[in-house]
C-alpha cells in the first residue's frame, strides 16, 4: 500500500521515554530518559503511525523493564518503554488503519508510535471515548471479565474476594462478581478506597491490609470461607486467602503487584497445601490469549455501563514527564481506578 499521511513526516519529530538501566525497586527518573527531537520511523507495509493521545498505565509495565522471562520480551536498554495507548493514525501503509481513525495498541511512552496489523492493535473507528476504553472496554475490562467469568467460574451466592480491589482491574472484577449475584469482599490499602468500594461500588465488605489483620478479617467477613479469589497482588495476602479457601475453590492469578519490584526470585506461597486440602484450583491467565473476544466482552460491559451497574474511576497524569510517577502510583497505593497519561 502506498503511504498516506496527514502530517509532514520530514518536519515532525518524536518525543519518547527510553529505558536507560534496569530499575531496582520503584522506577526512578534516572532509570529512564525523556528524549526530544527524535526522527520518526520509516513505515513499512502493514504499519501505521499513530499520534498517541492517551497512555494506559499498567503494573505489567514494571515487569517488562526487568531482564526476566515474561509473556512479552523485556524492553531493551535504549528502547522506548512499552505501554498500551490510544491514538489517531497520521500516516499509514496499512488498509486496516486509515488516516484519521483511532487505534488501541502498544505504542509505548511516546508521542508518536508505530502499530502493525497484528493481534496487539485494534481499530476503533473515527470517534472514541479513550478514558472509558482504557478503563473499561480494553484490556482492563477483558482481564476482569475473563478472570471472573471464565477462570473463576463464579456462581450466584458464592463468596468472592478481590485484592487490589480499588485498582483498575480489581474494581471491575469485584463489580462483575456482584452483577453475577456473589457476595464480594475487597482488599485495599486506604480508608478512602474502602469507602469507594462499599459506598459507590456496593461491595459487601472491605479489608484495609495496611491497618487490619487480613487473616482475622477474612475469618470475620467470610464465615463460610472463600469460593473464588481474584488475586492481583500475590505475597502475604495470597497466603492469607489460601488459608480461608472453601472446598473446590478457584484462585484466579491475575497479577502479583506485591513482588514486581522485588530483586531476585520471591518466595512461593506458604499455604499452597490448602489447594490439596480443599481440592481447590489455582490458575493464571493473560487477556492476550482472549483478544479475539475484545468486541464481545466490550459489548457486555457496555450494556452494564448503560444500565448503571458498572462504574469506573480514572486518575489522569499529564504529559510524558509524569510517566515515572504514574507507574509508581500503582505500587505505592496512590491510585484509585485506572491510571492514564494524557498527552
Amino acid at each position: 500500500m502506498d503511504l498516506e499521511t496527514a502530517i509532514d513526516l520530514a518536519a515532525t519529530t518524536n518525543e519518547r521515554v527510553v529505558l536507560r538501566r534496569r530499575p531496582q525497586g520503584l522506577l526512578t527518573d534516572s532509570d529512564v530518559a525523556l528524549e526530544h527531537g527524535v526522527a520518526l520511523p520509516v513505515l513499512e507495509d502493514g504499519e501505521a503511525l499513530v499520534a498517541v493521545d492517551w497512555i494506559g498505565v499498567d503494573a505489567t509495565v514494571r515487569t517488562w523493564l526487568s531482564q526476566a522471562e515474561g509473556y512479552l520480551p523485556a524492553v531493551e536498554i535504549g528502547d522506548t518503554v512499552r505501554a498500551s495507548g490510544i491514538g489517531r493514525v497520521v500516516a499509514t501503509r496499512c488498509a486496516t488503519f486509515p488516516v484519521g481513525h483511532y487505534v488501541y495498541g502498544l505504542p509505548g511512552w511516546q508521542r508518536y508510535g508505530v502499530v502493525r496489523d497484528d493481534p496487539l492493535a485494534t481499530h476503533l473507528g473515527e470517534e472514541v471515548d479513550a478514558p472509558a476504553l482504557l478503563s473499561v472496554y480494553g484490556a482492563t475490562g477483558l482481564t476482569a471479565y475473563v478472570g471472573i467469568m471464565d477462570v473463576g467460574r463464579v456462581r450466584e451466592g458464592e463468596t468472592v474476594v478481590v485484592s487490589a480491589a480499588a485498582g483498575a482491574t480489581g474494581s471491575l472484577a469485584a463489580q462483575i462478581a456482584k452483577i453475577q449475584g456473589c457476595r464480594v469482599i475487597g482488599i485495599c490499602g486506604r480508608d478512602d478506597k474502602a469507602r469507594w468500594l462499599t459506598d459507590e461500588l456496593g461491595l459487601d465488605g472491605v479489608i484495609n491490609h495496611a491497618t487490619e489483620n487480613v487473616g482475622q478479617r477474612l475469618r470475620e467477613l467470610c464465615p463460610d470461607r472463600v469460593d473464588v479469589y481474584f488475586d492481583n497482588v500475590g505475597g502475604p495476602i495470597l497466603d492469607a486467602v489460601l488459608d480461608r479457601l472453601n472446598m473446590h475453590a478457584r484462585v484466579v492469578l491475575c497479577g502479583a503487584i506485591a513482588i514486581y519490584n522485588e530483586h531476585g526470585r520471591p518466595p512461593g506461597p506458604a499455604n499452597y497445601f490448602q489447594l490439596i486440602n480443599r481440592r481447590a484450583r489455582m490458575e493464571g491467565f493473560l487477556s492476550l490469549d482472549h483478544w479475539d473476544r475484545f468486541g464481545e466482552v466490550a459489548g457486555i460491559l457496555g450494556t452494564w455501563m448503560a444500565e448503571g451497574r458498572l462504574h469506573y474511576r480514572t486518575e489522569v497524569y499529564e504529559g510524558l514527564g509524569s510517566a515515572v510517577d504514574a507507574l509508581n502510583a500503582l505500587f505505592t497505593g496512590a491510585n484509585t481506578g485506572k491510571t492514564v497519561i494524557r498527552l
